[in-house]
């Protein structure tokens, strides 16, 4: 019997995905693992793998599908199919290799566009990618390699082609970001409130201390575990911030889980960090980085995201110099950092120059009042350049 591939739930809220890209053909050989198509739903990107070895038929090859939607089945096998020789001629065959893959010379669907806008035959182009597979990096170095009269030509095509139009369709990932961005601006009554955070003493720590610290915990000593930890105290200190409208009622938490936002090549998404106000600065670390990878590398799942009482999202990682982030409902409030930059700053009445990063706070008018965000924008500046208060939790 055919073992059916169901579009698995992927969180209460995730009725449907959309089938992005199948790794596979009908009629292919699977292994017990193998990855074969991955859906892309509100939140995340979501691959599914072969859970038997077998005949691959595919029954839905692209568009929106349902949870629990059979999109594939397999047919099991033990064994590969023996190739059927063309003729009674002897042919001598090729020394098996672990690079003979579907993959091979496949470009990703990067790659491939890359490769299509520059009129760059694949079959030309070198894969390094997972077992030969050709990366988007590997199109743009074909391209430059390409010879001079394929280049005067494509740079005349480039010329001409300047005032052209491209249509692209949304992601699902996108189109869910947008309906959230617009509808956070158009429920919630939107303020935002700003300061300014003298950094020297966090870098001090971390200059003296960096080396030490990803010696003994395999993890670097960033600026996050110092805001993450001193967010989770200023919540405890001003608990509405940490708090979400539910119709008439307000819903208070007696715990942080802080939202961190990931920049990932689909978007941007929020994992979070669970009872950020038990963690150690090493967990903080660990957990932010390990969300850092999933993102980069599309893992990232509707579970990391769910829940979240807080988020902080850092500009700075990008240049950003000062914005007013847009609250993730259905939190009431988020906290933007940003670029440090050195500037002068009177310090016991002297002139002197500083690392200032100013830091955001956008919250809900409807339930935090300007004196509860300021307070609490302002304890996360004592916090920060006084970090001994993080170590005592005052």
């Amino acid at each position: 019997m055919a073992h059916e591939i169901k579009v698995p739930s992927a969180g209460e809220s995730v009725t449907e995905a959309d089938i992005t890209t199948w790794f596979k053909q009908s009629g292919d050989y699977v292994e017990v693992d193998e990855e074969l198509v991955e859906l892309e739903t509100d939140k995340a990107s979501l691959p599914l793998t072969a859970e038997i070895a077998g005949i691959l038929t595919i029954s839905v090859s692209e568009g929106t599908v349902k949870v629990g939607q059979v999109i594939g089945t397999i047919a099991a096998s033990s064994a590969k199919p023996a190739v059927k020789e063309a003729s009674s001629i002897t042919i001598e065959k090729p020394k098996a290799s672990s690079d003979t893959t579907y993959a091979k010379g496949h470009p990703s669907p990067a790659a491939a566009k890359t490769l299509s806008e520059n009129k760059v035959d694949p079959t030309t182009v070198s894969g390094t990618g997972r077992d030969g597979r050709i990366t988007k990096e590997d199109a743009q170095n074909a391209i430059k390699s390409a010879p001079a009269v394929e280049t005067q030509h494509l740079a005349s095509l480039s010329l001409q082609s300047k005032r052209n139009k491209r249509h692209e369709k949304m992601s699902r990932m996108r189109r869910t970001i947008a309906n959230r961005l617009v509808q956070a601006q158009h429920t919630a009554a939107l303020l935002t409130t700003f300061n300014e955070i003298d950094m020297t003493e966090v870098m001090e720590i971390r200059k003296k201390y960096k080396d030490k610290f990803k010696e003994k915990y395999n993890v670097g000593l960033g600026f996050m575990s110092f805001f993450t930890k001193a967010t989770s105290i200023a919540l405890e200190a001003f608990p509405i911030i940490n708090a979400r409208v539910d119709g008439e009622d307000i819903i208070y938490h007696d715990y942080a889980d802080i939202g961190v936002a990931v920049s990932t090549p689909k978007g941007l998404v929020v994992p979070v960090v669970r009872d950020a106000e038990q963690l150690s600065f090493s967990q903080i670390e660990s957990t932010i980085l390990a969300y850092a990878l999933k993102g980069r590398s599309g893992q990232i799942t509707p579970q990391d995201m769910e829940g979240g009482t807080f988020t902080i999202t850092n500009g700075g990682v990008f240049g950003s110099m000062l914005s007013t982030p847009i609250v993730n409902q259905p939190q009431s409030a988020i906290l933007g950092m940003h670029n440090i930059v050195d500037r002068p700053m009177a310090v016991n009445g002297e002139v002197k120059i500083r690392p200032i990063m100013y830091v955001a706070l956008t919250y809900d008018h409807r339930i935090i009042d300007g004196s509860q965000a300021v307070s609490f924008l302002v304890k996360i500046k004592e916090l920060i350049e006084d970090p001994t208060r993080l170590l005592i939790g005052i």
